[in-house]
């Protein structure tokens, strides 16, 4: 894209961003009934600067694999971004949000008042947004969850010292924090487990198995020219009585070779009687194999591996009051259906480019991931910037502690825009890491990358497993690097710095911020 046109879409995004947030100002200042208008304003700031910058990191992460897998351009990326991630958002982000993530923070342990709540939970958000953004420079794909434990746990800790408070470090569940140091480790090793297991299977029963079929078509395409090339020399050192006996038996073949009741024993000439040889073995090889049978197998799993991510996951805050039996018929149902329109569809791609016809299924396949991880990212993870600010805005109307806060839709749609605005703006050094500077991708890895790290995220939710999704797909990506045997792990160690870092650096900035506000107000 020319930069006359990139800078008339960050015009328009910018625009976009600066008129939402100014109509949520406006809203917000009768919703909390004009109380603290100052902090509302600063809270405001420091939510949607959050959710900038999970769109940066977070997004940009998720989106990655797509990308550098050639299936989407970073435009189109934005286009599905922005309806599924900001509808994940809107539709299912939650009807109440807990104010303390992952119970990370127990504030009975001692007596808070609603103001330093409110302290509290607006260091959290500017310090993680300030590391996601620092992060996000860089191209380090991190944790926003662990990002704002940390920025919650810093600045409650900050408060509980400087208050004199006996009991402080009580006020820190330490076995989360446990449970996070060990997602350090579980959480890239599932992704790169599963992602290795399922790309090997798909390299070996379709990519592999394709690639052979070319090759043999290939040989015996050119067998078949030497043989005519060789019969025809043959042909020509033959006396004209002789010439005259093959061509008359040549012609005769001619006319019934292509028949499709044809005996081999009737064909009299030597020439055609070889040609049905070489023909025959062409025709042997089911070059569709794979793309008619493993494909739509592959798919169907896919797609049911998906809704179950959006039912149990995504959707999960909506309270739809299905039972479990009717949400597995729904997945079974979603399977036949993608697994016969697969099928159908892979039929009419007959007689074109094999690898071609190969990748542009697996490239429509690896579009229906991304917008299935993209919706319920957008109903989970954007909890790490609504979450504390639903808290701010509810002591700010309210003036009491609740343990859970109702969010306004219009707060969820502003947060949405807010993701996609960042991904525009500061996404693109993450989306090179995770989508080609790990490992190399093309559409059917970039799908198996996806859909492990979808598998693995519900997997772990159901059982409750302490992990992460930006973990998860950077190990799914790293999976694929050792199949393809073309895994980066130099820059493995940048990133696993970070994830370290991430809890401790933003809990740094977040009682720097702590004591900035304690001061100012």
């Amino acid at each position: 894209m020319n930069a006359p046109y990139i800078q008339k879409i960050n015009f328009a995004f910018a625009a976009l961003l600066l008129c939402m947030i100014g109509y949520f100002i406006i809203w917000g200042l009768g919703y909390t009934n004009g109380n603290h208008t100052t902090l509302f304003l600063l809270a405001t700031g420091f939510g949607v600067f959050m959710a900038f910058n999970i769109g940066g990191n977070d997004v940009a992460n998720s989106f990655g694999t797509s990308v550098g897998a050639g299936t989407l351009t970073i435009p189109q990326a934005l286009i599905i971004a922005a309806i599924f991630e900001v509808s994940g958002a809107v539709i299912a982000g939650g009807e109440v949000t807990d104010t303390i993530r992952k119970g990370i923070i127990d504030l009975n342990q001692m007596h808070v008042e609603p103001m330093q709540f409110v302290y509290i939970m607006m260091s959290a958000l500017l310090a993680a947004a300030l590391w996601l953004l620092f992060a996000s420079k860089k191209g380090l794909p991190v944790s926003t969850t662990h990002a704002i434990i940390g920025g919650i746990v810093g600045s409650a800790l900050c408060l509980g010292i400087v208050s004199g408070s006996s009991n402080t470090f009580d006020l820190v569940q330490w076995n989360k924090l446990a449970e996070i140091v060990v997602s350090w480790v579980l959480s890239p090793v599932l992704g790169g487990l599963v992602s290795y297991f399922l790309f090997s299977q798909i390299k070996k029963h379709v990519l592999d198995y394709n690639k052979e079929v070319e090759e043999n078509l290939k040989s015996i395409k050119q067998e078949k020219k030497a043989y005519k090339a060789q019969h025809r020399l043959y042909f020509e050192s033959l006396d004209e009585a002789t010439k005259i006996e093959c061509a008359t038996a040549m012609a005769r073949d001619a006319q019934i070779y292509g028949e499709s009741d044809l005996d081999p024993t009737e064909l009299e000439s030597t020439y055609y009687q070889g040609l049905y040889d070489i023909d025959n073995r062409k025709n042997n090889i089911d070059a569709y194999k794979a793309l008619h049978s493993w494909v739509p197998v592959i798919a169907s799993l896919g797609g049911m591996i998906i809704a179950a991510m959006l039912l149990f996951k995504g959707l999960k805050n909506l309270e739809l009051g299905m039972s479990n039996v009717g949400s597995f018929l729904i997945i079974f149902m979603i399977g036949a259906a993608i697994w016969m329109a697969t099928f159908v569809y892979a039929k009419t791609l007959k007689r074109k480019d094999l690898s071609k016809s190969t990748f542009l299924v697996f490239s429509w396949m690896q579009v229906f991931t991304a917008a299935g991880f993209a919706f319920s990212h957008g109903a989970n993870d954007i909890a790490n910037a609504i979450g504390p600010f639903a808290a701010i805005m509810d002591v700010l109307r309210t003036g009491d502690i609740n343990t859970q806060s109702p969010v306004p839709p219009v707060a969820m749609l502003t947060f949405g825009i807010a993701l996609i605005v960042g991904l525009w703006f500061i996404g693109k050094e993450v989306i090179k890491t995770v989508g080609t500077s790990l490992a190399e991708m093309h559409p059917s890895s970039g799908f198996a990358a996806e859909l492990s790290a979808a598998s693995v995220v519900m997997m772990a939710s159901l059982m409750g497993l302490p992990v992460s999704s930006t973990h998860i797909l950077v190990g799914a990506v790293l999976g694929i690097g050792l199949v393809n045997r073309n895994a980066n792990w130099a820059l493995m160690k940048p990133i696993g710095m970070a994830w370290v870092i991430t809890l401790p650096a933003a809990a740094f900035l977040s009682i720097v911020c702590f004591l900035l506000l304690r001061a100012a107000f």
